[in-house]
């Protein structure tokens, strides 16, 4: 039997030296953290620097921009820059309207939504967003953090989730983890951070290798 392989993103990355050496490794996104109240926050001319050297060197790996509830406005700036980011990942409480609105900016760009579960029942509520966005993000529900929290999503049964767009599992995704990531919930893509780190922003390059290891074999 083929063993099953989602996609690997490595988020939360601050310098170009750590874009680079992680992208050699064989992953197929890369996260840039935009919300300044994150850890893990960088300043826009750091973000483009660090996907301007990806683009050069790695043009088929996603370049993904986490964004949470920005204005509209800051959209509109993307499409000046080019080989700049080629995915937004919505990480905060944007409804169906405001993600229309930027898909309508920049159709270009892949449009991630992400979501904090805590129950079954915002599911059918997830699904709404399947005909606007191109990828659903799933992480673990904390009422004060958006993203980052190092936790699993707890309660739902993640092996019956089915969506008709591609799906990320965030949220406490480690080395321990993998195995039952693959054989069981096998997710389309699993998003980690903090499960891969030296200190916030700060990867743990072996990690990162054990971890590819473990999920393509």
């Amino acid at each position: 039997m083929l063993k099953f392989k989602p996609q690997i993103k490595i988020c939360g990355i601050t310098t170009v030296d750590q874009a680079l050496q992680i992208a050699d490794l064989g992953v197929d996104a890369i996260g840039i953290i935009c919300v300044k109240e994150s850890p893990r926050y960088i300043s826009q001319d750091t973000k483009r620097e660090i996907f301007q050297e990806l683009a050069k060197y790695y043009p088929e790996l996603k370049r993904v921009s986490v964004y949470k509830d920005s204005p509209l406005d800051i959209f509109k700036q993307i499409n000046n820059y080019k080989f700049n980011e080629n995915v937004i990942q919505l990480h905060g409480d944007e409804n169906l309207d405001y993600c229309n609105k930027i898909k309508g900016l920049i159709p270009e760009i892949e449009i991630w939504k992400a979501f904090r579960l805590k129950s079954n029942d915002q599911l059918e509520n997830i699904r709404s967003y399947e005909n606007i966005v191109d990828a659903i993000l799933l992480d673990a529900w904390n009422k004060e953090i958006y993203g980052g929290t190092g936790q699993k999503i707890q309660g739902i049964d993640l092996s019956r989730i089915k969506m008709s767009r591609p799906w990320w599992l965030a949220g406490g995704v480690s080395l321990d983890w993998i195995d039952e990531i693959i054989t069981t919930i096998k997710p389309n893509g699993i998003d980690i951070s903090s499960g891969v780190e030296i200190s916030a922003g700060v990867k743990d390059l072996l990690k990162v290798r054990k971890l590819i290891e473990k999920v393509r074999g």
